[in-house]
């Protein structure tokens, strides 16, 4: 999903928003790393294309989490239920995992207020 993420963040810098994005090498555990890098950020979102309950983005959250993180995590992947038969594409789309549906969701979830900052790092994507 990385490259779904990369296509995101460009999408997003079009609208003022800095994004990091990174493509973990393992789920667990989570990086120190990861944790730091996630802190400097004022939003973290996860993105895989596999079931969201007990996937990397449940991982980052609780490692955020006992790190004492207060910052907002978006966690998107495919939904825990029987999915229609199709193709990956048709899957990732029922899913709201396509670079156009990630970047809607991730505007929307932005806290009223929000200002983007150019240059500034808004928002780390984990793909």
């Amino acid at each position: 999903m990385a490259a779904t993420c990369l296509e995101v963040a460009g999408r997003l810098a079009a609208q003022g928003l800095g994004v990091t994005v990174v493509d973990p090498r393992w789920v667990k555990p989570v990086t120190p790393e990861l944790v730091g890098l996630a802190l400097e950020h004022r939003l973290v979102a996860t993105v895989e294309d596999n079931g969201r309950v007990g996937g990397v983005g449940a991982h980052i959250a609780q490692a955020l989490s006992d790190a004492g993180a207060a910052l907002p995590v978006r966690v998107f992947g495919i939904p825990q239920h029987f999915l229609d038969h199709g193709s990956r594409s048709d899957v990732l789309e029922a899913s709201g995992l396509t670079p156009r549906r990630l970047t809607h969701a991730l505007l929307e979830s932005l806290p009223s207020g929000w200002q983007a900052r150019r240059g500034a790092t808004d928002s780390l994507a984990v793909g």
